[in-house]
């Protein structure tokens, strides 16, 4: 078993740039439209050209950036008998927002995640549609290189954080949230009327496709993302690094608010979650849950 793993400032800047060529594939097949060749899953669930041409560059060199088990979304799931004796792995969505890709809209990302014993220790999240990268640094051989970065271009990166809520909250500001295109619920709509009933100033309502959301947040610019829907684990692992190393936290939506874990069951769905900016604020009081705050 893997106590340790090489969180190297060279690893994860070959990261950044297997996420910007695995992007640039996407993008190869996005302006073709022709070449996206639909197919649908089991699930229903669209599957394109791109996704495939995604995947099989991240599957090819993810193992000798370090060489881990691999979960992919388009790749062969092991069973989980087999995987819960993992200690450390990589878990991946080549191409995170298929929809969104379809649709043309440019909120789609590559999500690469390095997971230990169930909590996201690094993660890439790729836009392709824009060139934009960001990267969370949860631990690594050097403690100066975490945090939460930003590049544009593979350009030398820039730290973000979520924004402060305790002096938004005491000068009545307006709280943002940050809502999915396509999956809001009765559950939702009556969490916003409970979030507009504790909070004291405007709510600010926005919309984003993929793990787009959680970066939002994670840079300042929204301070909640709640998802009273089905996602699979590869869906959120790599955003909850960046939010996360941001100053944020990703918590189950239970009234204990524990932290969202991975690798726990076969299906490898997760619970309904919300994505908290900045983490020190009275989450409880704003969400009418008896869990923990910090």
């Amino acid at each position: 078993m893997i106590n340790t793993l090489p969180i190297t400032s060279q690893l994860i800047e070959q990261l950044v740039d297997l996420s910007r060529r695995a992007g640039a594939a996407i993008m190869a097949i996005y302006n073709d439209r022709d070449s996206y060749n639909i197919e649908h899953k089991s699930d229903e669930s669209p599957l394109t050209a791109a996704d495939l041409a995604a995947h099989r560059i991240i599957d090819a060199e993810l193992p000798g950036l370090l060489a881990l088990p691999i979960i992919s979304e388009e790749g062969d799931i092991p069973p989980f008998p087999d995987r819960q004796l993992w200690e450390s792995y990589w878990l991946v969505d080549p191409l995170d927002g298929t929809k969104e890709f379809i649709a043309g809209n440019g909120q789609f990302t590559v999500n690469i995640a390095l997971v230990r014993n169930g909590c996201v220790l690094l993660g890439v999240v790729h836009v392709p549609a824009t060139d934009v990268t960001y990267l969370g640094i949860l631990e690594a051989d050097d403690a100066s290189s975490l945090g939460a970065f930003k590049y544009i271009q593979g350009s030398n990166r820039h730290a973000i954080a979520v924004r402060p809520l305790a002096e938004r909250f005491s000068g009545q500001q307006p709280f943002t949230v940050i809502l999915s295109h396509r999956h809001n619920t009765q559950a939702t709509v009556d969490l916003m009327e409970t979030v507009t009933r504790n909070w004291p100033g405007a709510i600010e309502a926005t919309n984003a496709g993929s793990s787009l959301k959680f970066c939002v947040i994670a840079e300042g610019l929204a301070d909640f993302y709640p998802r009273l829907a089905p996602t699979s684990e590869w869906d959120t692992a790599a955003a909850q690094a960046v939010l996360e190393a941001a100053g944020g936290r990703v918590v189950c939506a239970a009234p204990s608010l524990q932290a969202l874990v991975y690798n726990t069951s076969e299906d490898m769905l997760n619970p309904s979650f919300y994505a908290l900016g900045d983490k020190s604020f009275d989450w409880g009081r704003l969400l009418a849950t008896s869990g923990l705050t910090k």
